[in-house]
């Protein structure tokens, strides 16, 4: 009998067991890769017969788990590309693989697509933003550099001017009033006034620990842009990091000279079970004094970001930028330019390590970013992208710049009270990609509204007389000595603002697989609202003004995907009030730029540069009018011309180049006698150069040690240059370098910034700090 039972038990569970085998759920997994088999991240994924839908990871994978045994069709989607269904049959216990490889001439889609697994680590210049259409940088016929997070890690850069080193002729950054920075490109000043694409200024410092790389985008850039966020010279875009699908995140810790101590955090999880609901979080908090004799800047960031795949065709991403920060104004100096001579910064004994302030004469900043995209996928032909942005800035209390009052004693100039800046706006993008028989169209047809609303109300106030040339005698500038110069300042109160509308389009046209063609063009209505007083309330000054800027672009690809030749005409402008002595009213000022060059991404992207040469010619100038100094008049002209040179290369496993040439030859063509053909004051030097040399071991027992090394250098330049006073900034080379240790839990870092201690000015003759050393420690999970 036991024997009997032994058997029946077995029987039974042995059926059992088969039966759930079976029945037991199965899996599909699959990647998403691009024509050369790199990943695509966070395409859309939908198995059809249940609705269940996820994204790929940044390796490009996805998963479907606990499925009953049975047919499938997973539908893959991206904007920008067509759909593809794949037909799956899932047997009972097992994992059945759909993977997909997007077609050929889907080389980016309109979402964001990150470009690892290179061994060039610091290349990732493609860009849905440059151009504002899917195109790879050899197709684009426009200059642009980015500066990739990889890079910023490496050089332990936590500012946007440490970053900005590796933009060709970007210069020493200016610091204005209250940590806000300027750049220099191709002889005009460039403001970072863009982020991901659209309005995101912050006239007070910005913190990059939410930065996924930066983009230097070159030349005249209003077509597409707008005059509100460019200038001459070009823009800065930065983009920022976008929740990606899983969790991880990293903890960094910094602290060097000058009790600098710096701690940043960046947090990523999926929300829901399926990975279509994803949060990021990234910020920082920093506390540094200067290394001179005063001052100090204490801040904090914030930067939340929030994306949802509500379907297969519509996603949306919202997030947010909060700072807050406290700090002294750096020194500016305006030297005294009456004097008829020609002298360096260098030799008028202005002292390098002295503030003329105190620390209680400080300001207070707040900014707000807002942005909300929402992308729909009309079509496999069209999409739509809405884009909204609001960004504000407001400051309180006292910033502050040196003027000279002889040449050997100044006078501070302390602007007191409250500032705020508000800027608003909204774009609307159809983009196409489809064929005209059977040459291939990509065209973008945009509206664009952007209002800028700002409030002042401030007195400035002229400080007590200072000796600089005498350091001996102590002269520090206090809250106190300006608060009782407060009756006899200038009050500024005032509110003023202005509204842009413009319509643009643009299209890319395939005359061959290799012959492209752009033609571009923006309809601009500009409507200032003029100035109104808050005492009066009277407002003054309002007008109007329409401009139409073009942009057309040719490119040949000498080696399809490796080498491409190409040429551009771009086009700026600038409104300008008034009107001339005879009242002819004037015109915005336009700017014109010709450009050739040849770009290059070879041996597997081992290899990529690019090498051009422009020519920007800026006219409709206002100078005064010669025959009557109480009016201007509209004839004023400027030539900038010049070349650049960048490349990344990674000639051998762990070894990685970064370098720039910037030569510019800038000067003014029709201007007063005063400065006519001379190169223009604050335009930087006429020459630069930027190289970054890295080393980490790939392998063996050394692998994830590494170091760096590299420098910027210019030429020599002007603050005032005139034909009687000439202010020389003197030539420079500021080198840096790091070591470093790059394990998959955690990094350690050791930073040298101007290892020479190198005396060196920027354009508004702020000192720059001497050797700055600087330890960081992250962790990763």
């Amino acid at each position: 009998m036991k024997t009997l039972l032994k058997i029946f038990l077995i029987f039974i569970l042995s059926n059992a067991l088969s039966s759930f085998a079976q029945s037991a759920p199965g899996k599909i997994t699959g990647k998403v890769t691009l024509v050369d088999g790199q990943p695509v991240g966070s395409a859309s994924i939908t198995l059809m017969e249940t609705l269940k839908g996820t994204l790929t990871d940044d390796h490009g994978q996805y998963s479907f788990t606990h499925l009953v045994p049975g047919k499938y069709t997973v539908k893959i989607q991206m904007l920008g590309a067509p759909e593809k269904k794949i037909s799956v049959e899932v047997l009972s216990g097992q994992t059945t693989s759909a993977d997909y490889q997007l077609p050929k001439e889907n080389v980016q889609a309109l979402q964001e697509v990150t470009i690892p697994g290179t061994t060039n680590r610091f290349s990732k210049k493609e860009s849905v933003y440059a151009a504002r259409l899917p195109l790879k940088n050899l197709e684009n016929p426009q200059v642009y550099t980015t500066v990739p997070k990889e890079l910023i890690t490496e050089q332990m850069a936590v500012d946007l001017g440490s970053i900005s080193k590796n933009v060709p002729g970007s210069g020493i950054p200016m610091l204005a009033n209250q940590g806000r920075v300027t750049f220099r490109s191709r002889g005009f000043e460039i403001e970072p006034m863009v982020r991901n694409g659209v309005a995101g200024f912050s006239y007070s410092a910005i913190d990059p620990a939410n930065l996924e790389r930066i983009e230097a985008i070159k030349g005249p850039s209003a077509t597409l842009f707008g005059t509100n966020l460019s200038s001459y010279g070009g823009l800065y875009n930065r983009v920022t990091k976008k929740p990606y699908n899983g969790f991880g995140g990293e903890l960094s810790l910094f602290s060097g000279s000058w009790n600098f101590n710096r701690v940043a955090v960046d947090l990523n999880t999926p929300v829901n079970a399926d990975k279509t609901v994803l949060f990021r979080l990234n910020g920082a908090t920093s506390f540094e004094k200067s290394f001179q004799d005063m001052g100090f800047t204490n801040s904090i960031s914030l930067a939340p970001s929030f994306s949802y795949q509500v379907n297969d065709r519509f996603s949306m991403l919202f997030d947010i930028e909060f700072g807050q920060a406290k700090g002294t104004s750096v020194v500016r100096f305006n030297p005294w330019t009456k004097s008829k001579k020609t002298e360096s910064i260098a030799d008028m004994n202005f002292p390098y390590n002295r503030l003329f302030g105190s620390n209680d004469l400080a300001y207070s900043t707040q900014m707000m970013n807002i942005f909300a995209q929402f992308n729909y996928k009309i079509s496999d032909q069209w999409t739509s992208q809405t884009v909204i942005s609001r960004a504000r800035t407001s400051i309180n209390g006292y910033i502050s710049a040196l003027n000279g009052v002889t040449d050997t004693t100044l006078r501070a100039l302390v602007m007191r009270g409250y500032t705020a800046f508000i800027a608003t706006d909204l774009q609307q993008n159809f983009t196409g990609d489809f064929k005209i028989g059977s040459h291939r169209n990509r065209l973008v047809l945009g509206l664009d509204y952007y209002n800028n609303s700002n409030t002042f109300d401030r007195v400035q106030i002229n400080g007590p007389v200072v000796y600089f040339t005498h350091p001996e005698i102590p002269t520090k500038i206090t809250q106190a000595t300006i608060d009782g110069l407060a009756p006899t300042g200038t009050m500024r109160n005032e509110n003023n603002g202005d509204n842009s509308y413009a319509v643009y389009a643009s299209n890319v046209f395939n005359a061959t697989d290799r012959l492209l063609a752009m033609l571009s063009l923006r309809l601009d209505r500009y409507q200032n609202q003029g100035v109104t007083s808050m005492a009066t309330g009277i407002n003054t000054g309002k007008y109007g003004q329409t401009a139409l800027s073009p942009k057309l672009g040719l490119v040949y690809e000498l080696w399809k995907d490796r080498v491409s030749v190409f040429g551009n005409y771009m086009n700026g402008f600038t409104n300008k009030p008034g009107s001339d002595a005879a009242g002819n009213v004037f015109k915005p000022e336009q700017a014109n730029q010709a450009e050739g060059g040849i770009k290059a991404d070879l041996f597997n992207h081992k290899l990529v540069g690019t090498i051009s040469y422009y020519n920007i010619d800026v006219k409709n100038m206002v100078r005064t009018d010669p025959e009557n100094v109480n009016f201007n008049i509209q004839n004023g002209g400027q030539t900038s011309k010049g070349v650049e040179i960048e490349l990344t290369a990674n000639p051998f496993p762990g070894f990685n180049i970064v370098a720039g040439y910037a030569y510019n030859d800038s000067k003014m063509t029709h201007a007063d006698a005063s400065i006519e053909g001379l190169r223009p004051a604050l335009s930087g030097p006429g020459k630069m150069l930027n190289f970054w040399l890295s080393y980490r071991f790939p392998e063996g027992k050394l692998k994830g040690f590494g170091a760096g090394f590299g420098g910027n250098s210019g030429s020599s330049s002007f603050q005032t240059n005139t034909t009687t006073r000439k202010v020389i900034i003197p030539s420079y080379t500021m080198l840096d370098a790091t070591v470093f240790y790059d394990h998959s839990r955690f990094r350690i870092g050791f930073k040298v910034d101007n290892l020479t201690s190198e005396k060196a000015w920027s354009v508004r003759l702020t000192p720059q700090a001497p050797a700055r050393f600087t330890g960081n420690v992250t962790f990763k999970f």
